[in-house]
């Protein structure tokens, strides 16, 4: 095995116990920006790392036509011979050959799953926000209560964005009476937050992720983590326009009624667990992560992306 591919198998490897202990980590409230960007490092570096790894296995740098090349090129040569039927002749094809083919083959199948979860997790979430505008078309209307939003009259408390190029915020006639004007306008600023900073697109590989292994402990903690720090990241920016006490009471108030949110969509408040643990980060405020601290975190999502693309071309 190369030094290359040994490097990207254990980069893939060593992804999944990082993703689990960042997944318990008690610091990533601190600096939900910067978690989110090492979560997304994670999983972007997991990728790149597995399918090379699987491709480097596959690859025989000593084959004829292979020569020195990176990963990508020389599992490109194996799979280009596999078509052909002469992937590693001369030599008398054997049980090692076979594994190699299997190994390229499988780097291809992984690298297929996960462009495809990705553009069909994608698809089914402008879906469902286009049947959902639609709805809201038909059944909202605006209020002065909540400037730039759409009211829909549903007894329980809900309040939500639907991101996209055509974004709404939705609240519910039970939330306007359940909330101040004050609560209501934290409840505002942190769905403004959602839809200006695009939080949907940070989700969406997790979601994807968790599609294609909805078996996996690992992923199903990625998906959760992400989501509480997004909504960590809007509260951060509700914070800039309205005092900390009201987005909290406005949290607890419309958390408790536990409305569904619609697929497609942001809410401000979802399972009862992730509400108290952002009220109790807005009442007791931790200090920010250290700016060398706030470095290394940032370091180290890069070379986690920046070793795997790196080894998957140069040689080896």
């Amino acid at each position: 095995m190369s030094p290359a591919v040994l490097i990207l198998v254990v980069v893939a490897a060593g992804s999944v116990p990082a993703a689990s202990a960042l997944a318990s980590a008690s610091w990533p409230g601190r600096s939900p920006a910067a978690a989110i960007l090492l979560w997304q490092a994670l999983g972007l570096g997991w990728g790149l790392a597995a399918v090379g790894a699987l491709a480097g296995l596959g690859a025989r740098p000593g084959a004829p036509g292979l020569g020195h090349s990176g990963v990508v090129r020389a599992a490109l040569a194996v799979a280009v011979g596999m078509v052909r039927g002469t992937a590693f002749r001369p030599a008398p094809a054997g049980l090692l050959d076979d594994l190699r083919l299997a190994s390229v083959g499988a780097a291809l199948v992984l690298f297929a799953l996960l462009c495809w979860v990705l553009v069909a997790a994608f698809a089914a979430v402008l879906r469902a926000r286009r049947r959902h505008r639609d709805l809201l078309t038909l059944l909202a209307h605006g209020d002065p209560k909540v400037p730039g939003a759409l009211v829909v009259d549903y007894p329980a408390a809900a309040a939500y964005c639907v991101p996209g190029l055509r974004s709404r915020i939705v609240i519910s006639a039970g939330t306007l009476e359940l909330l101040d004007q004050a609560e209501l306008a934290a409840v505002l600023a942190h769905e403004r937050a959602h839809l200006r900073e695009r939080h949907d697109l940070v989700l969406l590989p997790f979601t994807a992720l968790l599609r294609a292994f909805r078996w996996s402990a690992v992923a199903r903690q990625a998906a959760d983590a992400v989501a509480l720090l997004v909504e960590m990241l809007a509260d951060d920016h509700a914070l800039r326009h309205r005092p900390a006490r009201e987005l909290a009471t406005a949290l607890i108030r419309v958390g408790a009624a536990g409305s569904p949110v619609p697929s497609g969509a942001l809410a401000a408040s979802a399972g009862s667990g992730e509400v108290a643990v952002r009220v109790a980060r807005l009442l007791q405020p931790a200090p920010g992560l250290p700016a060398p601290v706030l470095a290394l975190v940032c370091g180290t999502a890069g070379l986690l992306v920046a070793v795997p693309a790196a080894l998957l071309l140069i040689s080896f």
